[in-house]
């Protein structure tokens, strides 16, 4: 075991939630650097939604351009049958009156975004591959964490404070909460990948759609590159109620998906302006996990160690939230590690600002989850009034008024 470094702010975890923290704790002249536990970083995943308040934060943080060159502004969320007809519209992004767009793109293309900046404005070893957060122990003026190397290796960083931002299989969280790694099943399984089209309704529109047993498609472009190209590069999601959802306490377990077991739950379904078939085949990928979430922690963190996205608030896929949670708990932490000399107090303004928030959202999105699965097995009528009730109750909790600043 070596001589520990000394790290400034170490983050444990190089997804967005982690990059972003690192960007912004940089822009406000505090210095940070990365763990993460892969000893390479590949653009992986799939489609997420990045909502405009956590837009106007990746904004500040010099990524407008990026962003629009990169991402779809999704003007409209449509809301259909399993025929395709619609029942309910709601604009979003600019077109709800926000000052900043809500954008749909690929996460990997966000978190490489993300990380080529980190490289560039807080130096090439600001992100420290192949070290994996092992444990930590407080001292007198600070945390010091040791990580572990691909060889088991002990590595020993003097930090000022330990941030969690290492998603579902948080070790940090582990560590704060022993015993609190448990999942909450949705009873939903899911299976989603990309599809590049011909094209996709206008370009810009996210479908929601359900039949009467409760089965869901979403589906949005993500690629304004594609776009570029006359194509439509397609996100799309399929969630297929199961009782059984995957096992309590199982760490988000996925496996690749086959489409032969998509197809069976859409076959049923016609929509005169997307082939499902086709769809679903043309993946080249199909990702499959149950839908999990965790319930609401009643504190994150211990004077200055804390947790910041997933780690700290996994919630159900429902209402495309996620990411941008984790953006706004980034800029929050480093505002408040502005504004307060003692980093623990910091760390403790943080949470008491982003924890209410992110809990009131895990709720949230499992009453719409619940709310979307009861309207779909209602019988046949018209949905659209209580579709606007849904959605208008869930986008008070989840979002700030559209202004001037977004």
């Amino acid at each position: 075991m070596t001589t520990a470094d000394t790290a400034g702010f170490v983050i444990a975890g190089a997804g967005i939630g982690g990059l972003t923290a690192a960007l912004a704790l940089h822009a406000r002249g505090i210095g940070a650097t990365v763990l993460e536990a892969a000893e390479e970083i590949l653009p992986l995943g799939v489609g997420i939604n990045i909502q405009p308040a956590a837009i106007a934060e990746l904004t500040a943080l010099g990524f407008a351009d990026a962003l629009a060159a990169t991402g779809i502004a999704t003007r409209e969320h449509l809301y259909v049958d399993h025929r395709g007809t619609t029942l309910w519209t709601e604009p979003r992004g600019l077109a709800a009156g926000y000052g900043h767009p809500q954008y749909s793109l690929h996460r990997g293309e966000l978190q490489m975004m993300l990380l080529d900046a980190v490289r560039e404005r807080l130096g090439p070893g600001a992100v420290r591959t192949g070290l994996r957060v092992h444990g930590f122990e407080r001292t007198a003026d600070g945390v010091r964490v040791e990580a572990r190397d691909p060889s088991d290796s002990a590595v020993l960083l003097e930090a000022t404070a330990l941030i969690g931002a290492d998603g579902v299989r948080s070790t940090v969280r582990d560590r704060l909460h022993p015993g609190r790694s448990g999942l909450s099943t949705g009873g939903t399984r899911m299976w989603r990948g990309l599809t590049e089209l011909d094209g996709f309704l206008d370009g810009r529109t996210m479908i929601v759609a359900a039949d009467d047993r409760a089965t869901r498609l979403i589906a949005y472009p993500v690629s304004t590159r594609a776009a570029a190209r006359g194509k439509a590069l397609l996100n799309w999601v399929c969630l297929v109620p199961d009782p059984a959802g995957g096992a309590a306490g199982d760490p988000r377990p996925s496996r690749p998906g086959d489409p032969e077991e998509v197809l069976p739950h859409l076959a049923h379904w016609s929509f005169d302006w997307l082939d499902l078939r086709a769809m679903v085949l043309g993946s080249p990928q199909i990702l499959h996990y149950p839908m999990v979430d965790r319930d609401p922690l009643d504190r994150w963190g211990d004077g200055r160690v804390t947790l910041l996205g997933d780690a700290a608030h996994l919630m159900y896929p429902i209402g495309a939230n996620g990411a941008s949670q984790a953006v706004l708990d980034a800029a929050a932490l480093a505002d408040h590690c502005a504004e307060h000399a003692d980093p623990a107090v910091a760390l403790e303004r943080y949470e008491a600002v982003r924890r209410p928030a992110t809990t009131a959202i895990v709720l949230a999105n499992r009453e719409m989850d619940h709310a979307e699965k009861a309207l779909a097995a209602r019988p046949d009528g018209d949905k659209s009034a209580t579709l606007a009730e849904v959605t208008t109750a869930y986008r008070t909790t989840v979002e700030r008024r559209p202004s001037a600043g977004g």
